[in-house]
């Protein structure tokens, strides 16, 4: 998703000169097509995340429209206390562009894992969080918000090639995406793992379960009243999520099934313990951590049955 989004932002910026990029000392073999388009609106800032956010603050009071890169972990961490005094408190448009969600820097390690990025920007009320679900969606989400005023944090991941089928781009603001219309069960994802959702909904539709794949990228200001009537049709539902069981869309959809009274059972796939002793692909970490189809066939299966059991 990273070089489409850096294309979406050249086509932007082709038309809008307010918008600048700032890197911290990243990007490498991805951003230097913009800076070939626009040398005198890119800004390398070095291996200072605190300051690159200060830079971007004042940029944007003096209106410009910065987006600040880094990976997705020093995106939200290195300069959340800048992020938070700068353009949140007086509600600027920068747009944080943190890469690759959940395992996908994989081999890199555990400090290149992001899995607690949506929950530390879902604290802050004034800023938007965005997690496109695959390339063609990431075109549409940059598009269609890169005006908006306040700050704004996109969570980009990294793979060009992958696609969610059935949502060819689709992208409103504070609404969810739904692909088939199963009612047996709901299973709903946020950014580049929503491709096994897809996949799980698929395999358990050859066993007999009908399935609605909800694709959540908006996470702050969240969609409530649209999840509320989404989640009021089923009576259980799974979410999916390269992040945290806590404070990302696990803990979204509890708060919404909380808070307007609905009789849905909640199944939360996602990561329960922080990865200590081991590394590995993106593939090898979600296959550790349960994050594949074949799992959220599995685990899907086996609610479902407790809830047939329980009913009889």
């Amino acid at each position: 998703m990273r070089k489409v989004f850096i294309q979406t932002l050249i086509e932007i910026a082709e038309h809008d000169r307010r918008v600048v990029l700032l890197t911290a000392d990243l990007g490498f073999m991805v951003l230097e097509p913009f800076v070939k388009a626009y040398p005198d609106r890119f800004y390398n800032i070095g291996v200072a995340e605190a300051n690159m956010m200060g830079i971007a603050t004042g940029m944007a009071e003096a209106g410009y429209i910065p987006f600040v890169y880094s990976i997705a972990t020093f995106a939200s961490m290195r300069a959340y206390e800048q992020l938070r005094d700068g353009p949140i408190l007086h509600h600027l448009p920068v747009r944080v562009a943190g890469i690759g969600g959940g395992f996908e820097y994989g081999n890199s390690g555990v400090t290149h894992y992001s899995l607690e990025d949506i929950g530390i920007m879902r604290t802050q009320p004034g800023l938007q969080t965005i997690v496109p679900a695959d390339p063609a969606q990431t075109v549409s989400a940059v598009q269609q918000t890169y005006q908006l005023p306040g700050p704004i944090y996109y969570r980009i991941g990294k793979n060009d090639n992958l696609t969610v089928p059935g949502l060819n781009g689709r992208f409103r603001l504070n609404t969810v995406e739904t692909i088939g219309d199963g009612r047996d069960l709901l299973i709903l994802a946020t950014g580049a793992i929503s491709a096994e959702a897809v996949k799980a909904a698929e395999s358990l539709a050859q066993q007999g379960v009908s399935c609605t794949v909800a694709v959540v990228s908006t996470l702050q200001p969240d969609s409530t009243a649209e999840l509320a009537a989404l989640l009021g049709g089923f009576s259980t539902a799974i979410t999916v999520e390269a992040h945290f069981i806590n404070g990302g869309l696990g803990s979204l959809v509890a708060e919404t099934i909380a808070e307007n009274g609905i009789n849905c059972r909640l199944i939360r796939c996602g990561v329960r313990s922080m990865p200590s002793g081991v590394s590995g692909s993106e593939a090898y970490m979600n296959q550790l951590y349960e994050l594949t189809a074949e799992h959220i066939v599995q685990k899907s299966l086996a609610h479902l049955q407790t809830t047939k059991v329980h009913l009889a």
